[in-house]
């Protein structure tokens, strides 16, 4: 076996070669302990110990962006303008990356893994490489070609739009760093891994607070540089993190490693990420064309309305952490049992964690809209911004179970390879909740209420729709997409 490119061995205990297996060939391998019981261990604790560290990792990382807004609403409305501005490209980025993409390099490498074919598992590590950077090179050359043109197509100021492009240049030109450090933490996750990117996500996020306030005010005699600062404390935490899991992997201290005899560039194994990830990456478009149609639909009832709409549409954008680290956890457990040839076991994981995230969400559901002011009291005592946020709990918070199951399945999707069914009933939540609401406001002139039920009833289609794929044997048909 040829040694990791840091020249250490492999560790050792976590794959062993079949007896007889020659050297740069693909084995069956006696898999580690942790893979051992996620393929016979007891499903539901084993799922919720593997969720735990990314749960809690993901909450902490959307607090920095939380932080982020505190320190740059010091610099004034402008600036804060300008940040907002930004946030669809970024959020486009980031879900292509962290859901579409990860997910996908994720579930190629625990189904390799299932099958106990580290040669495989170990090359797909050099294509997650390939692939960050061809992906960072893209979003830099788009938005240096075109970034100025489309800032331009919002209703802005010269001076805002200026400050946004100056922000989205440094993110940009980083951003080959940010798709390193999301592509490698799914190689780990895929492995079964989750403690350790975990860990270096909620380290990277308390070194990314205080030096994005020191970048942004002007603390520690460190230069002033506005919100400009807020976009190189992304991108250096970025180039930290993506360094360290790097040398991991070149240690030969992970499960995984970079071997040189695994360094073989194939058409066959970026089809099985592209496969999965192309397909998966018209959800995070459909999520943002959702946001933008229906600011734009309950824009229409004054801004009093939008502003409750965006306070109580958080709530949702805080419950997908949550659920993202239980679906990272299922991705790997129903990928290494799908490789296995688990396929029972791995539907049973998919149910067990849906269930649970949908409990979840539907607990907070319930809660807000028997409570709202336990939310809405947090950001607001306007009678007219709360009444709107009031509505929408009351109307949508029954169903953020639905939405929670959907979600969660959508991950388990991507472990088994099958995604087409999830994003279709992305698409019908699009065509049929927002379609309908648009339909409601201009063709029949309905008020605020009928929009909320409209996005009610498509969060419902969504957790259906994708439950019943799954109950319907999606993972069963040769050749599902």
């Amino acid at each position: 076996m040829s040694a990791p490119v840091g020249g250490r061995a492999p560790q050792e205990g976590v794959y062993t070669r079949s007896p007889g297996a020659s050297p740069g060939t693909s084995s069956k391998a006696a898999a580690n302990p942790l893979t051992e019981r996620i393929l016979h261990g007891a499903p539901l604790p084993l799922l919720l110990r593997m969720a735990a560290p990314n749960a809690i990792a993901f909450l902490v990382q959307a607090s920095v962006s939380m932080a982020e807004i505190v320190f740059v609403g010091q610099l004034g409305t402008v600036p804060l303008a300008s940040l907002a501005l930004m946030f669809p490209a970024l959020m486009l980025m980031q879900m292509r990356a962290n859901g579409a993409i990860c997910g996908a390099v994720s579930s190629a490498v625990a189904r390799a893994i299932g099958r106990g074919d580290r040669d495989r598992a170990e090359s797909l590590v050099w294509h997650a490489l390939v692939i960050a950077a061809a992906a960072g090179a893209l979003f830099f050359l788009v938005f240096g070609l075109f970034g100025e043109g489309l800032l331009g197509l919002f209703d802005a100021t010269p001076a805002v739009r200026a400050q946004a492009a100056a922000y989205a240049d440094i993110v940009f030109a980083g951003s080959g760093l940010l798709w390193l450090t999301a592509l490698l933490s799914a190689v780990f996750r895929g492995m079964g891994n989750m403690r350790f990117p975990a860990a270096l996500m909620i380290g990277g996020a308390c070194v990314q607070v205080p030096l994005a306030g020191a970048l942004i005010l002007g603390w520690f005699g460190l230069p002033r540089l506005g919100l400009a600062g807020a976009a190189v404390a992304v991108v250096a935490v970025a180039a930290a993190t993506g360094s360290i899991l790097l040398l991991r992997l070149a240690s030969g201290r992970s499960e995984l490693a970079l071997r040189r005899a695994t360094l073989r560039l194939q058409a066959t194994l970026f089809a099985d990420v592209f496969r999965v990830g192309a397909l998966a990456s018209l959800s995070p478009l459909v999520t943002v064309a959702t946001v933008s149609v229906v600011n734009g639909l309950v824009g229409t009832f004054g801004v009093a309305a939008l502003a409750g709409y965006g306070i109580v549409a958080r709530v949702e954008f805080l419950l997908v952490p949550m659920v993202f680290g239980l679906g990272a956890a299922m991705t790997a457990m129903v990928g290494i049992n799908m490789g296995a040839g688990q396929v029972s076991r791995a539907e049973r994981i998919a149910w067990l964690g849906g269930f649970t995230a949908a409990g979840v969400t539907g607990l907070v559901g319930l809660v807000l809209a028997v409570a709202p002011g336990l939310w809405l009291g947090l950001f607001t005592d306007d009678p007219a911004i709360r009444a709107a946020g009031e509505r929408y709990l009351v109307i949508v918070g029954p169903v953020f179970a639905l939405q929670g199951l959907g979600l969660s399945l959508y991950f388990a999707s991507q472990g088994a390879g099958t995604v087409v069914w999830p994003v279709i009933a992305t698409l019908l939540r699009f065509v049929v909740g927002v379609g309908a609401a648009a339909v409601a406001v201009h063709g029949l002139g309905l008020g605020i209420d009928a929009v909320f039920g409209c996005l009610a009833f498509g969060m419902v289609i969504y957790g259906v729709v994708t439950a019943l794929s799954i109950r319907l044997g999606a993972w069963r048909r040769p050749g599902a997409w």
